[in-house]
């Protein structure tokens, strides 16, 4: 097929990138708020945070395990209708969505590229997002359900972080449209994890990128932007 034919895709992270801040950490805050997590797993996450920052190797699934033992043995429709009433509060409520992401988004699809929202996060969390937002599809981390409907603290595939988010894109596309039938255009991203999502567009955007990502997209001739504005924490 020929590349003026392709099928045009652009991603988005979501965390950092789409809104102001981590989903996930502001979660395990709500959670802390309504005592649904012990203090023994709050350590946990505490050290696998700070290990993060250091951008020493971790466990992505374990971590994220660590924070549904708030929802284990829950049925999952109760479980997600409190991960939207979070993002509701906390993130549509404290204006989190950039606004400017808002506007690429919108502008993506006004030339019929399709946005897709790429993320590590949980996946009730950007379902709810994009209720609110102009994005067509996403992809993000599953949990588990056992057999009576109900929430566990495995991960159902992968966590969509890193290359991962590359690999999850190529199985999207290829099924979709076919392999070789189309192209990622343009992907934004904040943290040096997000280099292989970058690097694998033909437009990569750094947006408020970490000094790990500023560096490689000053060597790389990815565009920087400054999405930054004043938000209360």
């Amino acid at each position: 097929m020929s590349g003026s034919t392709l099928h045009k895709i652009a991603a988005f992270d979501f965390d950092g990138t789409s809104i102001r801040g981590n989903s996930p950490v502001l979660l395990v805050r709500y959670l802390l708020r309504d005592k649904l997590l012990g203090k023994r797993v709050t350590a946990k996450i505490a050290s696998w945070g700070i290990a993060y920052k250091l951008r020493l190797p971790q466990n992505e699934a374990w971590v994220r395990g660590l924070v549904f033992t708030a929802f284990e043995g829950l049925p999952q429709r109760e479980a997600d209708e409190y991960l939207r009433a979070f993002y509701d509060e906390v993130i549509a409520g404290q204006d989190r969505f950039r606004p400017q992401a808002d506007a690429a988004m919108r502008a993506l699809r006004e030339q019929g590229v399709e946005v897709l929202v790429v993320s590590a996060t949980f996946e009730p969390i950007i379902q709810r997002a994009q209720e609110l937002h102009p994005f067509d599809g996403f992809i993000a981390t599953k949990m588990a359900v056992d057999e009576h409907g109900c929430y566990t603290t495995h991960v159902d595939g992968p966590c969509v972080e890193g290359q991962e988010k590359v690999n999850c894109i190529r199985a999207y596309a290829d099924a979709r449209y076919g392999v070789g039938n189309w192209e990622l255009v343009e992907a934004y991203g904040d943290h040096h994890s997000d280099a292989p999502l970058l690097s694998a567009a033909t437009r990569g955007f750094a947006v408020c990128p970490d000094n790990p990502l500023e560096r490689e997209a000053r060597r790389r001739g990815w565009t920087v932007l400054d999405w930054s504005e004043d938000v209360k924490n």
